[in-house]
Parts: structure tokens; C-alpha cells; sequence
């Protein structure tokens, strides 16, 4: 399928961006929530956005495409599929996130991380070292959104299917929190505590 529809309109068709008061994974407060299972449900939708991300990375000489777990391990699979090579993905282990299941990286090995929405780019980095200790160079980062309020600086080249600025507060400087909007945690069957 081509990429009839722009990105975000394939986001706002599917259902995936929530307004509200919702806690992200990074710990910030935000009241836009891009739910990008709600895109990814939708093969044609996933398969468009991730030939976005292996067309512009597909002359760097990428050997090897990872993500983080949960939404990367489906983008991981899918460019790397396109691009013909292989897909893995770095788990949460204690406080970093490492490659398991027999997963490795040959030294020298050029790698694509790839993830879903893009915050404060707190997974990303974890990929990054995860990569770096397997001694993998990391030649790009590709996302399907963008939504940091700054762009922020991995130092290898960043692209993104969707760039997206979308507030986000910390706990004590949320205006959500100050109006008693009730805070939800996407992707979660409980809610944070009052």
C-alpha cells in the first residue's frame, strides 16, 4: 500500500491521538497521548510508516535495524523486513535494556534503532548503549513521531515519519494536575493514585 493519507492523518483515522490529562512512560505529565497500538493494529498503516523510515536509511549501509521493547519490537521487525536484514530488540533488565533471547550485535555491526513516539528519548538512549556494549555502531535513529518540545541531539542522525510538539509538564509544574483533571496512565489497566 503507498502513503496515500499524511502521517498524521493515518494517526487521527486509526484513533491514536488521545486529548486528556495522561502520565507517559518518561514520568512527564501531557495532555495529548499519541497511542501508537491503536496504529499499529493496522498492517498497511505499519508497513507505510516503517518504508517512510528504510527509504531514508536505506543507502547508510544499515546491517542490523533495533528497538525497545514494546512498539519497537513490531517497527524493528517491519524495517528491517523492507530493508532485508535483521530485526531485534533490547529488553528492560534492572535499570538498562539489553539484547536477550540469544540476540547479539558483531562488533562494527551499523544499526538502525528505530521506536515508536519520541519524548524525551530516554528508551532510545538505552538502545543506543545497549548497541555501544556490544560494540555496534549506531548510524540513525528512525521514529514514527516526534513530540519533544526541543529537538533533541543523539548525535547520529534523527528522521521522523511525523514531527509533533506536544506539551509536556513535570508533575509539579502541570497545569492538568493544578485543575484536578483526573490523570490516566495509557496502556495501563490501573490509574496512578490521586
Amino acid at each position: 500500500m503507498r502513503l496515500i493519507e499524511n502521517v498524521e492523518q493515518i494517526f487521527q483515522k486509526s484513533g491514536a491521538i488521545l486529548n486528556g490529562h495522561f502520565l507517559l512512560a518518561s514520568g512527564l505529565h501531557s495532555p495529548v497521548y499519541w497511542e501508537k497500538f491503536q496504529v499499529l493494529q493496522y498492517p498497511n498503516y505499519t508497513e507505510s510508516l516503517c518504508r517512510m523510515i528504510a527509504t531514508h536509511f536505506q543507502k547508510q549501509g544499515v546491517q542490523v535495524v533495533a528497538g525497545p521493547t514494546t512498539g519497537g519490537i513490531i517497527l524493528a521487525y517491519e524495517v528491517a523486513r523492507q530493508l532485508g536484514i535483521r530485526g531485534i530488540f533490547a529488553e528492560k533488565e534492572g535499570n538498562i535494556r539489553a539484547f536477550r533471547r540469544g540476540f547479539s550485535i558483531n562488533s562494527g555491526e551499523r544499526v538502525l534503532i528505530v521506536d515508536d513516539i519520541l519524548t524525551t528519548g530516554s528508551s532510545i538512549v538505552e538502545v543506543m548503549a545497549a548497541v555501544t556494549r556490544q560494540g555496534g555502531i549506531v548510524i540513525g535513529i528512525g521514529v514514527l513521531v516526534d513530540r519533544s518540545e526541543q529537538g533533541i541531539e543523539f548525535g547520529v542522525p534523527l528522521f521522523s515519519c511525523l514531527r509533533s510538539i506536544t506539551l509536556a509538564y513535570t508533575p509539579s509544574d502541570c497545569p492538568l494536575c493544578a485543575a484536578r483533571i483526573p490523570l490516566v496512565k495509557p496502556g495501563s489497566s490501573q490509574n496512578p493514585p490521586d
